[in-house]
């Protein structure tokens, strides 16, 4: 893991896109089902406990969150969707932030698309793949909480998902991941690097 993850600080919080940091540099955002463990998987990729804020309440994350990593580098901990005890207003309104962030942010390098393993390829979740796929955005699914499925089973849904993955866009790809067991850090901070250009001259276009 590079260091420079440990590094990761919050940064600001914003309701809507004209709240954001300025549209520089490199961002990777983390999206999914309320309670898919989002904030889980920034905090175990950052070796941080308590980075991103976790509730056993789903919907909790009602704001998008920015984390530094480096001067240009950041993390950006998005709304939860699908579920919330919140208003349909206050619902819509985040969903607007979400939309606008995620077809307006021109940093934006890359989406960690968050889904437990046991319940994955939800209606949201379907429709956010094709979303990104249709805006050119890359994603990377991490199915979390493998830690619950046997590796027979957990490898069996992983096939699963990259057919249905490939249906929608042949550049998605997918991974077991687990913040529990830490497993499956390897192979989401590659990704990771790669749409940040960690280890190369500068990030790709």
């Amino acid at each position: 893991m590079n260091p420079l993850y440990r590094r990761a600080i919050f940064l600001t919080s914003a309701a809507r896109l004209s709240q954001t940091p300025d549209d520089t540099g490199f961002e990777v955002a983390f999206a999914g089902r309320s309670n898919a463990g989002k904030s889980s998987a920034i905090n175990t990729l950052c070796d941080q406990k308590a980075l991103a804020r976790t509730s056993k309440t789903p919907g909790r994350t009602q704001l998008l969150n920015f984390f530094a990593i480096d001067e240009s580098r950041r993390l950006v901990d998005l709304p939860g969707y699908g579920y919330a005890k919140v208003s349909e207003g206050i619902k819509r309104e985040w969903q607007g932030s979400l939309a606008a962030y995620l077809e307006q942010r021109k940093c934006l390098r890359g989406l960690m698309l968050i889904m437990d393993i046991r319940h994955p390829l939800k209606e949201y979740d379907t429709q956010m793949l094709r979303w990104a796929s249709h805006i050119s955005l890359p994603v990377h699914v991490l199915l979390s909480k493998a830690d619950k499925l046997k590796k027979g089973p957990a490898a069996n849904v992983l096939l699963e998902v990259g057919r249905a993955l490939r249906d929608i866009d042949s550049g998605f790809t997918a991974q077991t991941f687990s913040s529990l067991k830490r497993s499956g850090l390897d192979e989401a901070h590659a990704k990771l690097d790669a749409w940040f250009g960690i280890g190369t001259a500068s990030p790709p276009d």
